[in-house]
Formats: C-alpha cells, sequence, structure tokens
C-alpha cells in the first residue's frame, strides 16, 4: 500500500490554500444561521462502489477548522466499499464542520474516483502480464496526490515530472530532425533511461537501430502493436498509449506489450458519490 505522499508542511499549504479560495472572508451563511456554540454530528457514507482515498487529507481539514472535533474513521485509504459502508464519523463544532465540509468531501470524491478508475483498468487486465501506468496528465498542484490515488487502484506511478527520465516524443523528434539524432543528443549525457515515443513500426527500427532503452507505441492497433513487439524481440521494454479505454485495453494488453498508460486515470476520471450527512447533536 503506498505511503500518503505530502509531507505535514505540503498538507498544511494544500489546506491553507484550499480555505484561501473557499472561506477566507469567512462562512457568512454559517456565522449568522448557526450559534457559535452550536455542535453537529455528521457520517460520511459511500453511496456507490468505489475505491477510497484522500482520508488523511480529508481529516486534517475538519481538525483545522474544529481542533476539539472527534472523528471515528470506519475506512482506510485503499479500502474497496460498497454503496452504504461508513467511512467515518465526527462530532464537533457546527459553524466549523459545515464551513470545513465542502472541501473535505472535494478532496475524498475527486482522489476515490481517480483510485477507482485505476483499478478498474488494472482488473481488465489482470492475467495478461501488462502493468497499468499512470501519467502526466493531473491537475496542476495536484499530481502526488493523483499519481498516489492510481497507485491506491492498482496502477504503477511513471515519472512524476520532467525531472525523472528522457522520454523523446514525436515533437523532440521533430525539432531534432529524426529519431536518430535525438536519441544520439540524448546519449551524450550518458543516461541509461531513454524511452522514444514511436508511431510507426519504421520508427521502432530506427530507435532500435539508435540504442533507445525503452520504447512508447503510440496510437497503434493490436495487430501494429505485435508487429513491433516481434521487431523489438523482447530486448527493451515496450509500453502502448493513445486511444487506451475500457473497451480496448484488455485487446492491447494480450498483444504482449509490458506497459500500458492510461491518462483517463488521472485526467478525466469522474468523481464518486460520497455523502456527508449532518444531524444536530
Amino acid at each position: 500500500m503506498p505511503q500518503f505522499p505530502l509531507s505535514d508542511t505540503e498538507i498544511k499549504a494544500f489546506i491553507d490554500s484550499a480555505f484561501a479560495e473557499d472561506i477566507a472572508g469567512g462562512d457568512v451563511t454559517a456565522e449568522l444561521v448557526v450559534s457559535s456554540d452550536a455542535s453537529l454530528t455528521a457520517a460520511m457514507n459511500a453511496r456507490e462502489p468505489m475505491v477510497v482515498a484522500g482520508l488523511p487529507l480529508a481529516k486534517e481539514v475538519f481538525l483545522r477548522l474544529a481542533p476539539e472535533c472527534t472523528i471515528t474513521v470506519f475506512a482506510k485509504d485503499g479500502d474497496q466499499l460498497n454503496a452504504g459502508d461508513k467511512i467515518l464519523h465526527i462530532e464537533g463544532n457546527a459553524r466549523a464542520l459545515l464551513s470545513a465540509e465542502r472541501t473535505a468531501l472535494n478532496i475524498v470524491q475527486h482522489l476515490s474516483g481517480i483510485a477507482t478508475a485505476a483499478k478498474s483498468y488494472a482488473d481488465e487486465i489482470l492475467g495478461t502480464g501488462a502493468t497499468l501506468l499512470d501519467t502526466r496528465k493531473t491537475i496542476p498542484g495536484l499530481r502526488k496526490l493523483a499519481k498516489y490515488a492510481t497507485a491506491l487502484g492498482g496502477a504503477k506511478n511513471h515519472r512524476m515530472g520532467l525531472f525523472d527520465a528522457v522520454m523523446i516524443k514525436d515533437n523532440h523528434i521533430a525539432v531534432a530532425g529524426s529519431v536518430t539524432q535525438a536519441v544520439s543528443a540524448a546519449k551524450i549525457s550518458g543516461r541509461s533511461d531513454i524511452q522514444v515515443e514511436c508511431d510507426t513500426v519504421e520508427q521502432v527500427s530506427e530507435a532500435l537501430e539508435a540504442g533507445a532503452n525503452s520504447l512508447l507505441l503510440d496510437n497503434m492497433g493490436p495487430d501494429t502493436l505485435r508487429q513491433a513487439l516481434m521487431l523489438v524481440g523482447g530486448r527493451i521494454p515496450c509500453e502502448a498509449s493513445g486511444g487506451v479505454n475500457m473497451k480496448t485495453i484488455r485487446a492491447i494488453a494480450e498483444t504482449g506489450v509490458d506497459y500500458i498508460s492510461v491518462g483517463r486515470i488521472t485526467q478525466s476520471a469522474p468523481a464518486v458519490d460520497i455523502g456527508l450527512d449532518f444531524s444536530a447533536s
């Protein structure tokens, strides 16, 4: 199980930013309608099947505004929940909990949506030998959290940022002049993590001859993927990407490719339905 990716300092900064955009000027409704000494109890429940993610951060959101609140946790990040399952129970100052509610829910719904989507894709390729990878297609500022959520769902983290590895893509090749020239320029550094994006079998052949360490086979159908993999002959790892969805991923995996990267699991995963129901205490 992956460790929660944010340090205490990063958690504080994240919550500072979240509250700055939501309650920087105060929660005018709660202040006008709710007595300052009123208390509430609330239950956070799953309303659909999901892989839950983001609970450590949500707890800190509540504790920031209601440091004396009592939180009882019934689930942990990575748990697979069914509709109706309890996630947590909270008791504390009504104004504070009402002000923190949306921020906490947004975090858990969004990250659980990513984890749940990742699990769906990972389950679809079970038994094929292929590994699901995430991508850099994340909301700016949320990459660590998004990639944490994909790992909870069964994906393998791939490139946290541009600093992680050399990935020569089509635009790099266009500027460099050719696959060979791009790989040669990268190899001068002595790096051994040079991946090349290939759109055609011809580019696969050129990348192999140039000395690429791995290949990204982009937007290739299963038949073309098999041709490319035959040419590679298992000499270096190969990743498939582009046009991957729940209808296509199994056939892609069955070609024998080592990895499949799916931008959808972070770029367009729907938030899951989670309820936070309050009652006066």
